[in-house]
């Protein structure tokens, strides 16, 4: 698919149309990463049309990136209005995660239905990480892929999403952090009127479980799946387990 001209500038989106009367599903990937954060399992979900972009300044897309999720949150808008899509799913996975929630607020009629994985209403963050993406860019990308993962992990696959952070300016991962640290929506989750799964991986260091059980209390209906033996890439650590949960409940969300 080639770069999509928006409103907010070229976005690069890969759009698997192999189920053309599905409902679309918009991929969000977290800081510093690109469409490759979700497994090809997810991709091939026979009951949605998967669309995977790239966020502004990451992997394909082209420009510079955010600090805020407001932001982020309009270049998604931008491309659904690009493709002509009047609602969608939101999938989102940690910093993807918050851009999903920041749409289902500030633009409810586009949001059909919401999973969000390893993520939360806040997403603190160490402000030694928003320093030392600039200052020590190889040694805090080597500390924030020990805290993705769990020891078990597949190498090959720890080792690809690393490669993807080190392909990404530290000036757009340093954006991407900030607007991390300024996200805040706890008092608004009662509403988010969308349908809503979140996953949460029982071993993730950088977005713990309280954080989805905080999201599970405040958005009216929620369902709260624990993956097991998974760290913060959850989705890549146990991608069958995963794929299978986010299958079983569209089928409920969508019949």
């Amino acid at each position: 698919m080639p770069l999509i001209e928006t409103a907010s500038g070229k976005i690069w989106a890969a759009i698997h149309s192999c189920h053309d009367h599905a409902p679309s599903a918009i991929f969000l990937h977290g800081a510093g990463g690109t469409h490759q954060s979700f497994p090809a399992s997810l991709r091939q979900l026979p009951s949605i049309q998967p669309i995977l972009m790239d966020l502004p300044g990451h992997g394909n897309s082209l420009g510079g990136g955010r600090k805020s999720i407001v932001d982020y949150a309009l270049d998604v808008v931008a491309l659904m209005d690009a493709l002509a899509i009047d609602s969608a799913i939101v999938l989102g996975h940690s910093m993807g995660g918050a851009i999903a929630q920041q749409l289902a607020l500030d633009q409810p009629t586009r949001v059909s239905a919401l999973t969000l994985v390893a993520t939360g209403a806040r997403l603190p963050v160490n402000p030694a990480l928003i320093s030392g993406i600039i200052a020590d860019t190889e040694g805090t990308i080597n500390s924030l892929t020990r805290w993705m993962w769990t020891r078990s992990a597949p190498a090959d696959v720890v080792a690809r999403t690393a490669k993807i952070m080190r392909a990404t300016p530290p000036d757009i991962i340093q954006g991407d952090l900030i607007a991390c640290a300024k996200f805040g929506v706890v008092d608004r989750l009662r509403s988010i009127s969308s349908p809503t799964l979140i996953l949460a991986a029982d071993k993730d260091k950088m977005t713990p479980i309280a954080l989805s059980e905080e999201l599970k209390a405040g958005i009216a209906g929620a369902e709260l799946a624990v993956v097991p033996k998974a760290g913060h890439m959850l989705q890549l650590e146990q991608p069958d387990f995963t794929s299978d949960v986010i299958d079983r409940w569209l089928a409920r969300v969508l019949r």
